[in-house]
């Protein structure tokens, strides 16, 4: 569904919109820039090309969402994008979640995009650290709870208290990648 309202506001500012969508498995993110004949994508960006430059955490987690934000502002500057406006049609944007995970990542790459710091999560959430405590915290209060919330991750071979190293690793895959 589209809220008419906010996309005429954003049409109206000139600048490219970036439409972020997010399902139960990936994430991807386009710019836009709209006309009367129709939307035009000019980059985009899909959560399985983190899993390209090495990435194996979740793709829904939010380091995840904050690299693909520095992949996709990597990208945009690549195509002369320098700022963009959000769209996130219906979907409220919600202080230090996901999204605003990935707006951060966006502006550390050098997009400007409307948006105040403090809608920003925190670094340790940003870097896994808060889900790699988490993970060891649990996996020594109750094992079985570990295996159930981690299932996912224990069977593709990554240990969710890896996280912050495998985000240093991506990020700076990201960094000195040259797309």
């Amino acid at each position: 569904m589209t809220d008419y309202r906010a996309r005429k506001r954003a049409i109206t500012s000139q600048d490219p919109l970036l439409v972020v969508r997010f399902s139960n498995q990936n994430v991807s993110a386009q710019f836009v820039r709209a006309s009367l004949k129709g939307d035009l994508v000019i980059p985009s960006e899909h959560s399985k090309e983190l899993s390209k430059l090495g990435w194996r955490g979740s793709l829904k987690s939010t380091p995840a969402y904050y690299l693909l934000g520095m992949l996709a502002g990597k990208k945009a500057k690549e195509k002369g994008l320098q700022k963009a406006v959000l769209y996130n049609g219906l979907t409220p944007f919600i202080k230090g979640a996901r999204v605003s995970a990935f707006l951060k990542g966006l502006v550390e790459s050098g997009i400007e995009i409307p948006v105040g710091e403090e809608a920003f999560p925190s670094s340790d959430r940003l870097t896994g650290k808060e889900i790699s405590s988490f993970a060891a915290k649990l996996s020594k209060e109750d094992e079985g709870a570990y295996k159930r919330v981690f299932s996912g991750l224990l069977k593709s071979g990554f240990r969710p208290e890896e996280y912050p190293a495998e985000f240093e690793k991506t990020r700076a895959s990201i960094m000195g990648d040259s797309r």
